[in-house]
């Protein structure tokens, strides 16, 4: 009687790929960045169901549970956040986990929540660096307050209908969001902004 065994192909041959095809690529080069990207299985963070699409340039739906974006937005905004060693980091998740694990050797301390938590939250100066999963409408006067003094918050930002990655600095008490690039972003419903009644 003989058994047969299945091996799952090597992803970490899939992962040099999408460090080669699609960051470098697009200028993310940085070896900090790749190395993160290089170490973190990307399917570790999908159901069964989607780990054929862990690779793809574009953003994998999970539905109602969230999200997992595209390489390139990851990349993109490690680069932007510059995560340093003593840095307290607050992660908005987009619902996989994989953002702080991409940042949590990188830095002293990674705090996760939900979307929604993080729309309701109520900081103090908590953190030295906030990364959002995805894009925004609007940032949250409580989030924003739980950036410590010059603090920086990197995120997606919705303007006019276009995601761009966007990064800010807390500056005598208030955070200014500067967009960065247009990247395709997962949008977080739990930060759109108030309806404004039109004209028809």
């Amino acid at each position: 009687m003989s058994t047969m065994t299945t091996t799952l192909p090597d992803t970490r041959i899939a992962r040099r790929a999408m460090i080669d095809s699609q960051l470098r690529t697009s200028g993310v080069n940085e070896e900090y960045v790749l190395a993160r990207m290089l170490a973190v299985p990307r399917e570790d963070f999908l159901p069964a169901e989607k780990v054929a699409q862990a690779y793809i340039d574009r953003a994998v739906s999970l539905g109602a549970e969230g999200h997992l974006a595209a390489p390139l937005f990851y990349g993109k905004l490690l680069l932007e956040a510059a995560p340093a060693p003593a840095d307290r980091v607050l992660v908005v998740s987009g619902g996989t986990g994989y953002l702080a694990a991409l940042l949590a050797p990188l830095v002293a301390s990674v705090t996760e929540v939900s979307a929604a938590d993080a729309a309701a939250l109520n900081g103090a100066g908590e953190y030295d660096l906030v990364v959002i999963d995805g894009a925004i409408e609007l940032l949250p006067d409580g989030l924003a307050a739980a950036l410590a003094d010059d603090g920086r918050i990197v995120t997606g930002l919705v303007l006019r209908q276009v995601t761009r990655l966007a990064a800010g600095r807390k500056i005598a008490g208030q955070v200014n969001l500067q967009p960065v690039e247009d990247l395709g972003i997962p949008v977080l419903a739990a930060f759109a902004a108030p309806k404004r009644w039109t004209f028809a």
